[in-house]
């Protein structure tokens, strides 16, 4: 007889699957326990000395506790509402975070990073300053317009080849939520009332929670939403299978997509109605719930409703009680959590592990023909040779012809930036007389209207752009990625943030130091945090958007501590204006130039070399570490002092090294280029904004911010190579 046959035994897998499921059971109810706690904690914590005890008879309405005015104003018509809100919003948000990440299929995916918040925010401003918008139901509506619009972009992003990316649509999100926020700063930055009413909403915060009425008004839209987040799990699912597998199950991926936008549309635009823009919370829950779960979906939609209202709810515990008497916004607490879990997502090797891998990872180490500078090539007969030699006796130089016609176009350029800008806004004055007038020929009064009011701001706005410029170049050249720019490594913001404080701290405005010592301790968090810079591609930028959101944070409390017209015009400042700005301000700059840009001119050659990998730039005799190090301080406080003069003007720094590249071309680093750039597009962003619309002006930052959200995207989204240095 033959050996018995041996059949597979099925009960390990059933019993594994029964081990999971009662796992899953336990984490719900624990996870369900503790909203529960943190719900009785919420209705016992805070103003009005109203305790536990008050509050359970008020609850149950024992000992006459519903009858006293006191109680009914405490707990009735504050903590309920209050807490409610907070389970509510928190659920909203927790189940849309949830949902984008399981239709990008990006960890990364959420609400506030792609956007979708900086959409319903834009439409609530609109509505309220635009119509005068009051009711909940209006601002659910501008809201619900404003994240149909952001959910609309983000998916298509996420729809085109490559822009699926974790983190590349992370990227492409904080371009959409950056133009759109510069959309909004121009509808407040000349309205101190409407700015008044912005700068505590935009924390996101559930401070004016009173009463029921918005709540009424909103909880049918919510429920609305979660339940088409459930009824669309199982659809969903299957769409993580690919959209050919998809198909051949039934589903048509095109409108799964649409109803998963409708779904995170109604969620996000009803909790921005209600609580103001809250990011990081969607992304919190999410992560946690698939860390739970697994990859069955419809357990995971469950779970990150239920850790969202838990973590508002906690948030807004802790924001009662961190600062007494006053209240910390919630959204500032939340981020600090936040913050460190992106960083740790993006750290994390189970990012690939779980079906969401980064094509983005092979592009920090691209192809060496796209890293390695083009070599000169012999010259045929006949043709013009690529570079001049230029000789002064036993001296020579070689000169890239393209660089230097590049140089000379943009050195004309910028002659006629400066004579435009001196001109807007002279209705009597002609252009050849401003022209005059800049040279100091002319008309006296003239030049002294010209020279006097007109060329200190100029002159400012020159030497911020140059230096951010420099900057920008600097730091894609390290990274070896054209994204690796000053604002989204944080460095902008750190250094906004370090001058607010010192400005705080000292009762005036901060010191021309404040913003290079801030713009270095950012970018040591960043590296430190990341593994350094260049060797982990879009790691460190991401990682960067954290320490930008830290920062941010930080910049809108240290506002709303101020008053009305203090705030106001600090608000101006943060948004990145030169006005007011003279020659004074811009001499720290310019001296900080006279000394970097030689510097940086004597590290060129190693720079051009660093561009190929770092084994090779060895073998060449230039140590790679030494001049990362040399170039990222310099970089920092090219972009520390520019802060210092202007605030934080977005994008000068990313734009301006990608257009000199293209105009001087592969062989050098474009380092003078990318200064003459960087000058000519604040001159004429700042030109812009006074002039756009009559009797208001636009800082200059905002201009740039709306126009460099879809250069960025431009720069994600289109050929590969534009992406690399």
């Amino acid at each position: 007889m033959g050996p018995p046959e041996v059949r597979p035994d099925r009960r390990p897998p059933l019993t594994v699957r029964s081990h999971g499921n009662r796992a899953l059971l336990a984490a719900t109810a624990t996870l369900a326990l503790a909203v529960l706690v943190l719900t009785a904690l919420s209705l016992s914590v805070g103003a009005g000395e109203v305790g536990p005890g008050d509050v359970l008879d008020y609850v149950l309405g024992r000992n006459g506790a519903r009858d006293s005015s006191r109680l009914s104003l405490v707990v009735g018509d504050l903590r309920i509402p209050r807490t409610l809100t907070a389970l509510l919003v928190g659920a909203g948000l927790g189940t849309a975070g949830c949902l984008l990440q399981a239709v990008t299929r990006n960890p990364l995916a959420e609400t506030g990073l792609l956007g979708v918040n900086a959409g319903a925010s834009l439409g609530v401003v609109a509505g309220i300053i635009l119509l005068g918008v009051q009711s909940s139901y209006g601002y659910l509506l501008w809201a619900f317009g404003g994240a149909v619009l952001a959910s609309a972009l983000v998916l298509l992003i996420a729809g085109r080849r490559g822009g699926g990316s974790p983190m590349r649509l992370v990227l492409a999100g904080s371009a959409l939520g950056a133009t759109f926020g510069g959309v909004t700063s121009v509808l407040i930055v000349n309205s101190a009332e409407a700015y008044d009413r912005f700068r505590f909403w935009v924390l996101g915060s559930l401070a004016g929670v009173e009463g029921f009425g918005k709540l009424e008004a909103l909880v049918p839209v919510l429920a609305v939403g979660f339940v088409v987040a459930l009824l669309i799990a199982r659809p969903l699912s299957a769409l993580a299978l690919g959209d050919d597998l998809a198909r051949g199950l039934g589903h048509r991926p095109g409108a799964v997509r649409v109803v998963v936008a409708v779904a995170v549309t109604l969620l996000t635009a009803s909790s921005v109605a209600l609580v103001g823009p809250i990011s990081f919370l969607g992304l919190l829950a999410g992560f946690l719930a698939r860390a739970i779960t697994g990859p069955r979906l419809l357990p995971q939609i469950g779970l990150a409703g239920l850790i969202g209202a838990g973590v508002l709810t906690g948030s807004d515990i802790l924001a009662r009680v961190v600062s007494r008497p006053f209240e910390a916004p919630v959204s500032v607490i939340i981020a600090l959590f936040g913050a460190p879990v992106l960083i740790g997502i993006v750290r994390s090797k189970r990012l690939g592990a779980m079906g969401m891998t980064d094509p983005a990872t092979a592009e920090s180490s691209p192809p060496a023909r796209r890293l390695v500078p083009a070599l000169p090539r012999p010259r045929p007969s006949g043709k013009r040779a690529e570079s001049l030699v230029v000789r002064r006796g036993v001296l020579s130089f070689l000169v890239p012809r393209r660089a230097a016609v590049a140089g000379l176009a943009l050195a004309a350029l910028l002659v006629g930036a400066v004579v435009l800008s001196a001109y807007a806004g002279q209705s009597e004055m002609g252009l050849g007389r401003t022209f005059s007038a800049v040279f100091g020929s002319g008309d006296r009064f003239d030049v002294l209207l010209v020279q006097k009011f007109r060329l200190g701001r100029i002159v400012a706005g020159l030497a911020a752009g140059a230096a951010l410029g420099l900057a920008g170049c600097l730091t894609q050249t390290l990274a070896r990625n054209r994204l690796a720019t000053p604002e989204l490594l944080g460095v902008n913001d750190g250094a906004t943030a370090a001058v607010l404080l010192s400005a705080t701290l000292s009762g005036t405005f901060g010191a021309w130091w404040a913003g290079p010592v801030g713009a270095l301790a950012a970018v040591l968090v960043v590296t430190t945090v990341s593994g350094g810079l260049g060797q982990r591609g879009y790691r460190v930028l991401v990682v960067g958007l954290a320490m930008s959101a830290l920062a941010s944070a930080v910049t809108q409390v240290v506002l709303s501590r101020r008053s009305l017209n203090s705030a106001s015009s600090l608000y101006v400042w943060t948004s990145g204006s030169l006005n007011g700005r003279s020659y004074s301000v811009a001499v720290p700059v310019l001296i900080g130039l006279a000394v970097l840009v030689p510097l940086a001119l004597v590290v060129a050659r190693q720079l051009n070399v660093l561009r190929f990998d770092d084994s090779t730039a060895a073998s060449l005799g230039v140590a790679p570490g030494r001049v990362r190090l040399v170039c990222m301080l310099l970089a920092v406080g090219l972009a520390g002092l520019a802060v210092g003069i202007c605030g934080p003007v977005g994008f000068v720094a990313l734009a301006s090294p990608v257009i000199a590249g293209r105009l001087a071309g592969p062989l050098r680093v474009p380092l003078l280029s990318s200064m003459l750039v960087g000058s000519v597009l604040v001159v004429l962003a700042d030109t812009v904004g006074r002039v756009v619309l009559d009797g208001v002006e636009i800082p200059v930052g905002i201009v740039t911010t709306v126009l460099g959200g879809p250069f960025l995207l431009w720069v994600l989204l289109g050929r590969s190579a534009a992406t690399r240095v």
